[in-house]
């Protein structure tokens, strides 16, 4: 991790270890949904691995379980977990989109807080409409 002087351009290393993650998501129909647990970046062989672990919380439902894996690589390159290239995070924030036929994801990284940060996704399309925001912050 870099020192904190130079907040306006971020690397791969500056994400390294682990983060409280908190985030709510909102559909287009009004459903609103609940996150929070934890954001961990672990290095591997060629980067970073991400993995997110905690509670997704949904009206009328029980709490469930969740959790996905990202494998982050140098130049902020974001990747499924089977290799498939996702989308590139903006150095300096800002915005980038992932085109998942039919539907479409754009996603704005605000790093103005840094050592906390957060992101904001709109998805849309004929299968899927919803926002979808996310706040980071290191532990």
């Amino acid at each position: 991790m870099r020192d904190n002087a130079d907040q306006s351009v971020r690397c791969l290393q500056d994400f390294e270890g682990r983060w409280q993650l908190t985030r709510q998501i909102r559909h287009a129909e009004g459903v609103r949904a609940a996150f929070s647990g934890d954001a961990v970046w672990c290095p591997d062989a060629d980067g970073l691995i991400y993995r997110e672990t905690g509670v997704l919380q949904m009206p009328g439902s029980p709490p469930i379980q969740a959790e996905r894996r990202y494998l982050w690589r140098e130049g902020l390159h974001v990747y499924f977990e089977d290799g498939r290239f996702f989308h590139q995070v903006p150095a300096r924030g800002g915005q980038a989109e992932h085109w998942c036929d039919p539907d479409t994801y754009v996603v704005h990284y605000d790093f103005s807080d840094w050592p906390a940060f957060s992101t904001s996704w709109q998805v849309s399309g004929p299968r899927k409409s919803y926002e979808m925001r996310s706040r980071y912050t290191r532990c």
